[in-house]
């Protein structure tokens, strides 16, 4: 089962401890100083080590830290006296996987060694199981971004990945729901499953529900032969189902089934078939507005909003845009073999202040056009090619002159109280800049914080103290 190093002066205890470990299946040797012990760890190939914590020719807590620093897969276990005890507490800080007190019996120390034995077992497994998910994680996965918006998501992803809950993520076209939707399986205990996307808006309707539950040879026209759907496909795994708002709603009432029943049948057949397939759902609609609209089933809308996760566009995190950058220009030279070293100032303030309609898909696509063609190894706002951008502006001269105006209808108002001028400006602009801002962000307080530049608690404040309605998207 494993194999085990005592090392002990006494040679009584080397006896003992190798008959009772061989009878439990294990090889032994033994030594009886430390030197030796070092000289076995080193040029053996042990995975246990037995070390008693005083020794004719060292110190047994000298002796751990060698091994540790010259086999630091080799599990350690020390064996002390009762007057020895802040040792034994030293040799664990050191690393030690547990200790033996003299006298100890002999029951224990079998335990003591599967117990060690099995967490040699789970460290291999996990180191195993990380090289495995390592070649199985995209290098394209990778979220980046520090801003709250992003933060908040990792989080939601640390949080829902170990269950099988259901995800919608909801978010403009390019800003990488997919990604995160990747990112969530790949965390999860589904890991080694299939993870299996469907854009329900890419196939005509007629065909959609064929791609999702498979058909029956001569189910219709064209269906020459059986063939498995994704909810098939994606057994034990994942199925993300992208822009699923475009999906006709009498599928609706099918996915409905699936989800509430966790069976399905192919078409042209109607036999019921279990299914262990994970669900998270993609869509950049508001799919509360097409509830209301009746466009989309509602029953079927709380199904997949288990667990939301709004994916704020690239204009609502402008700080992220420099590691973006660093990110995609690393993975272009990597995929591309071009040499892009730097960006110029000019062409980064360019990019940073760029409306990106298209969110982070045209950023990539931006920055992989201008490395291909560019001349050197800096990129230039010139080779950037951006026909339309939006740097900062300055306050607008109609906005100033509308605050002028206001302004002096304030100060000629006769029922302003006195003294109070300024808070009479500040609350007459605050209170519309934080409702349209609101609006905006379909009453996401935490997109709002970030669009006004301010703190979530500190816009929380404001929302009390300005009497602004939430209304139903308040959140």
């Amino acid at each position: 089962m494993a194999r085990v190093l005592v090392a002990d002066d006494e040679e009584s205890i080397c006896v003992v401890l190798k008959t009772a470990l061989t009878e439990a299946g294990h090889d032994v040797e033994t030594v009886v100083t430390g030197g030796a012990a070092i000289e076995a760890a080193v040029g053996g190939d042990f995975d246990i080590a037995i070390l008693d914590i005083r020794l004719p020719d060292m110190s047994g807590l000298d002796i751990l830290s060698r091994l540790r620093e010259h086999q630091p897969s080799l599990i350690t276990l020390v064996i002390t006296a009762q007057n020895t005890m802040a040792n034994a507490i030293e040799a664990m800080k050191r690393g030690a996987f547990n200790y033996l007190t003299k006298p100890f019996d002999l029951d224990e120390v079998r335990a003591l060694v599967a117990r060690a034995n099995e967490m040699r077992e789970l460290t291999r497994t996990v180191g195993r199981i990380r090289t495995e998910v390592g070649e199985r994680y995209e290098p394209g996965v990778t979220l980046v971004g520090t801003s709250t918006g992003m933060q908040e998501i990792f989080k939601t992803i640390g949080r829902v990945a170990t269950s099988d809950a259901t995800v919608l993520i909801e978010g403009e076209s390019g800003t990488g729901k997919e990604l995160i939707a990747r990112a969530i399986h790949s965390h999860s205990s589904r890991w080694s499953g299939p993870f299996v996307a469907l854009n329900c808006s890419a196939i005509p309707r007629d065909l959609l529900e064929s791609e999702l539950f498979g058909h029956e040879r001569g189910a219709f026209t064209g269906a020459n032969e059986r063939r498995l759907g994704r909810f098939e496909t994606a057994a034990g795994g994942t199925l993300f189902l992208d822009e699923v708002g475009d999906m006709a709603v009498e599928l609706q009432v099918k996915l409905l089934r699936v989800l509430q029943e966790h069976e399905f049948s192919r078409v042209g057949n109607t036999q019921n078939m279990q299914t262990d397939v994970r669900i998270i759902a993609a869509t950049n609609q508001n799919l509360e507005r097409a509830v209301g609209e009746q466009r989309f089933r509602e029953d079927l809308f709380f199904r997949l909003k288990v667990v939301p996760i709004n994916v704020p566009p690239l204009r609502d995190r402008r700080g992220d845009i420099p590691e973006l950058i660093r990110h995609f220009l690393g993975k272009i030279n990597a995929e591309m073999g071009t040499d892009i070293a730097a960006v110029a100032a000019d062409a980064e303030e360019l990019l940073v202040h760029h409306p990106w309609r298209g969110n982070v898909r045209e950023l990539e696509n931006c920055l992989l056009r201008a490395a291909v063609l560019a001349p050197g190894r800096t990129l230039t706002a010139a080779d950037l090619s951006l026909t339309e951008s939006s740097p900062p502006p300055p306050l607008a001269t109609s906005l100033a002159e509308t605050l002028r105006v206001a302004v002096d209808g304030l100060v000629d108002d006769p029922n302003r109280p006195a003294n109070d001028l300024h808070a009479a400006v500040v609350a007459a602009v605050e209170r519309p800049l934080i409702e349209k801002v609101l609006r905006l962000t379909n009453g996401n307080q935490l997109r709002a914080a970030e669009m006004l530049g301010i703190n979530r608690n500190t816009l929380r404040k404001k929302i009390t103290m300005l009497a602004i309605d939430l209304g139903r998207g308040g959140k």
